[in-house]
């Protein structure tokens, strides 16, 4: 029986421990496609998995890796040949089902999409769940009517995985990005990845008492929720749109009407883990096609899966920046 490494996460009485630990195939759950993996990322929401997380994972333990991306060993449903390359990124992998930091992964067949021919798997893991999310937010600006030439947009969270894939995609294709962080010591690196202005996070996250702010956005892409939500739709312009993704400063949005029946402004969600195979296929053909990204290497800090567990801690501390991508080859 194949032996394989893992990252195992306990929970014990005295909290979690983390462990790379050996198991076999038999240890991986039911399903269609048996794949080696070659390379994962690491997300927040893997970081808040591996910290013992129980809206995130109920069972453990439990191996986190809500991104995947190898080659398939056996597909029983024979969807897939041998040798094809594959990713899987979101539903359930990672959650409650055995993830991607580890050496394979077994899944059902309609959670693994084939990867473009121009985009390698280690890009598909340095785009991973934070690379699709932020591609289907932009699709709900541009669904709503955004142009290049309307005024700059806005984009919260901007050092973290979404945020910062988010700034070099609009910065590649030619939009005015202003990027918000709390981290002095990054303006340069997000002007790098295309923002055009860098402003610190009190200017958006201290709660306001106006009903409305100066509407100086066409749009925005917000990774961070609560009081910052609420300011980002009071400074839209008219009909602007925001488009939410995550809650790293809170799950409430402590607001009022006025922004929606004086400025028309829309506030769309963004639900990247259960959306359509198809959906995840046509934004990484985007992304090896007209939305390359050219810094995305640069973006990108590259683990061996020993040097995972301080990543995590670091994360969760908010003193990252940028993606990781994981080696499960690298020695």
């Amino acid at each position: 029986m194949t032996a394989f490494r893992a990252l195992r996460i306990h929970q014990t009485d005295t909290g979690v421990r983390r462990a790379i630990e050996t198991l076999t195939l038999s240890d991986l759950p039911a399903g269609d496609v048996l794949i080696r993996v070659h390379y994962s990322s690491l997300n927040y929401k893997d970081a808040l998995s591996a910290n013992g997380h129980t809206g995130i994972s109920r069972h453990y333990p439990h191996t986190p890796g809500i991104d995947a991306a190898g080659k398939v060993v056996t597909d029983v449903s024979g969807t897939f040949e041998a040798g094809t390359e594959v990713a899987v990124i979101g539903f359930d992998l990672g959650m409650n089902t055995a993830g991607g930091f580890a050496d394979y992964i077994r899944v059902p067949v309609g959670w693994v999409t084939t990867l473009p021919k121009k985009l390698s798997m280690a890009d598909a893991m340095r785009l991973g769940t934070a690379g699709v999310t932020a591609a289907y937010a932009f699709e709900k600006l541009l669904d709503n009517g955004l142009k290049s030439d309307q005024g700059p947009v806005l984009v919260t969270g901007a050092t973290g995985g979404v945020g910062a894939l988010a700034v070099h995609l609009l910065g590649t294709l030619g939009y005015d990005v202003t990027a918000v962080t709390g981290k002095p010591d990054a303006h340069d690196w997000l002007r790098s990845l295309g923002a055009s202005l860098v402003v610190p996070r009190e200017e958006l996250s201290t709660p306001q008492k106006k009903a409305l702010l100066p509407a100086s956005y066409a749009a925005a892409i917000d990774t961070v929720g609560d009081s910052t939500l609420v300011n980002v739709l009071k400074s839209l312009k008219f009909g602007g749109t925001v488009a939410a993704c995550g809650i790293v400063g809170g799950t409430a949005v402590p607001t009022d009407i006025y922004p929606f029946i004086l400025r028309g402004v829309n506030l769309v969600g963004i639900a990247s883990a259960d959306a359509p195979l198809a959906a995840r296929q046509r934004v990484l053909g985007k992304f090896s096609g007209l939305w390359t990204l050219p810094k995305l290497t640069e973006l990108c800090d590259t683990l061996r899966l020993d040097q995972l567990e301080a990543r995590i801690d670091a994360m969760l501390a908010g003193k990252i920046q940028g993606r990781a991508l994981i080696d499960m080859e690298a020695e």
